[in-house]
């Protein structure tokens, strides 16, 4: 129970941190949110509950290909967001990136690169 709240409140500060200097700098806080923290987190916690290598492979091999389709939504969201509130816009690019998903799915099949 205790390791769990550890990993609870380390991975929290992460996304506070990242919140606060977001608040700072505009540059540096897009920067620290670019960093894939959460994943190496979360591959630091894996490692450390003894999961397999396959396992950390794979979550970071996954990893890369669900980044990929997310991307056209942080182009999106500038735009939109001088047109629409924060809250329809956030919900436009929560369907962008759903689409951009199916349809970057569909295309990494045929290179046999199963996501769904």
């Amino acid at each position: 129970m205790y390791w769990i709240i550890t990993k609870y409140l380390i991975t929290a500060a992460v996304i506070v941190a990242v919140s606060e200097i977001a608040k700072r700098s505009d540059k540096l806080g897009a920067l620290t949110a670019a960093l894939p923290m959460v994943t190496i987190l979360a591959l630091i916690w894996m490692n450390i509950e003894g999961q397999s290598t396959e396992k950390l492979d794979n979550h970071a091999w996954y990893t890369f290909w669900y980044v990929v389709p997310t991307l056209p939504m942080f182009l999106a969201f500038p735009y939109l967001h001088a047109r629409f509130s924060f809250w329809i816009t956030l919900g436009i690019c929560a369907l962008i990136s759903i689409v951009c998903f199916w349809g970057f799915s569909w295309f990494a099949k045929l290179f046999g690169v199963n996501l769904l």
